[in-house]
């Protein structure tokens, strides 16, 4: 009973009234939700998919700690670290019922699934998060998306089979970079003209691309899937796929969906995005990562606001008219200048910023069970992601580029649009 869902319960309610009917049986107080408990048919189902690093201490702890979601399965390709993940939950649980696989599939065809978290290295989430969808489940994934056609796609599934969806970010709970776009949005800058961006560098070095004997247990086969074959080597797995361009696209899209985010929040462009981009980067030659690992790009939107991202210290600021707001450094405090900016009071006629200041994990559970849209939904993503795959591509090309925000489309310019989607190894498709 402690793995079925609301959904399963009200299934099987016809068939079993009749018969439990005068049976006598005992129940746990922890069974009808007593003791500052909640009931087994009131808690949220998840499977995790993909139990990294950041896919165990992040999200599962975090969906661990929220009483009102159960953890049922983890999947893993890397046997090492899906145990890891099934001791957690185990332990958690005091129980030894958590169930494990290596195939994703089995985690999304699971009727016991209410939704799925999924922290797979970039070129896994729209796909399995598509299947997820179609399978009936509500979906947390990890940021960003490999692609601005995948990221269309996935939008357009979600809202086609009505499911909760929410990007896997902190920075909306973040107290300093809401009350930074909060202020922004109200005008206490003036009219911005220009937003700041730093985001880390990538590695000194190139990676060794010499081909290792594949660990034992690893399906490396399931973690290339829909990326083009390449040999094993531990330099491409884990940490380091964000440096391959097959499965990546460097920091600018692993830290900027982050700091990119809160550009767009507080220039009110979370449904757009800018017209042009000019980008130049350095890139390894020789060796296995090819993501630019520095990096200037400037852009432009459509009303003049330009925005400046550079490799750094992770920074965020809007500057504007009548002043300016940001931090250097992440999470670090707000700067003003004037300085009072910093103690201005929001009015409750003034636009007020949603935000869960629990985090993303707690917003998604929330909105599984209100069925409303999450702080950091599909189009949102979609759009902030957007950024930072032209401005790769304006890299990769020594080009700039105008863009159609509406279209999704480089303005006459046929290469730079062939670079918006990526063919999948088969037999995997969207």
């Amino acid at each position: 009973m402690g793995k079925l869902t609301r959904r399963g319960l009200l299934k099987q309610a016809s068939f079993a009234g009749a018969a439990v009917a005068g049976f006598p049986y005992l129940v746990r107080p922890s069974a009808v939700g007593a003791a500052g408990t909640v009931a087994p048919s009131e808690r949220i189902a998840m499977g995790f998919i993909g139990t990294g690093g950041h896919g165990r201490d992040m999200n599962i702890r975090s969906f661990l700690a929220q009483d009102d979601a159960q953890a049922v399965v983890v999947c893993d390709v890397d046997p090492q670290q899906m145990a890891m993940a099934e001791m957690m939950v185990n332990d958690k649980y005091g129980n030894k019922d958590c169930a494990t696989t290596q195939d994703w599939r089995e985690v999304v065809a699971r009727a016991d699934i209410d939704a799925v978290m999924i922290s797979t290295p970039d070129h896994w989430h729209v796909p399995i998060s598509i299947a997820a969808a179609r399978a009936g489940k509500d979906v947390e994934c990890e940021k960003p998306t490999l692609t601005v056609e995948e990221g269309r796609a996935l939008v357009e599934t979600m809202e086609r089979y009505n499911r909760v969806f929410q990007w896997s970010t902190e920075d909306r709970a973040v107290d300093v970079y809401h009350r930074m776009c909060e202020l922004v949005r109200n005008g206490r800058i003036g009219r911005v003209h220009t937003i700041r961006v730093e985001l880390p560098a990538g590695p000194d070095s190139p990676g060794n691309p010499e081909p290792q004997p594949i660990p034992e247990g690893f399906d490396y086969d399931m973690w290339l899937g829909p990326a083009p074959w390449a040999p094993y080597t531990k330099d491409r797995i884990h940490w380091n796929f964000r440096w391959i361009w097959d499965y990546s696209g460097g920091m600018l899209t692993d830290w900027g969906a982050h700091l990119l985010d809160g550009a767009q929040w507080g220039n009110n462009t979370e449904h757009t995005g800018p017209v042009e981009v000019e980008g130049k980067g350095k890139f390894h030659t020789g060796g296995l990562w090819d993501t630019a690992y520095e990096y200037h790009l400037e852009y432009e939107y459509a009303d003049g606001v330009r925005l400046i991202i550079t490799s750094g210290n992770p920074s965020l600021r809007f500057e504007g008219d009548k002043g300016w707001i940001g931090n250097r450094g992440w999470r670090a405090p707000l700067e003003a200048e004037p300085a009072s900016i910093l103690t201005s009071v929001i009015g409750p006629d003034e636009v007020r910023l949603f935000t869960e200041p629990k985090g993303e994990q707690r917003n998604f559970v929330d909105c599984v069970k209100s069925r409303k849209a999450c702080y950091f939904p599909p189009e949102t993503g979609q759009r902030c992601f957007t950024i930072a795959h032209i401005g790769n591509i304006s890299m990769r090309l020594g080009q700039k580029l105008r863009w159609d925000p509406q279209a999704e489309r480089f303005v006459d310019n046929d290469q730079a649009n062939r670079m918006l989607g990526r063919a999948m190894r088969s037999p995997w498709t969207l």
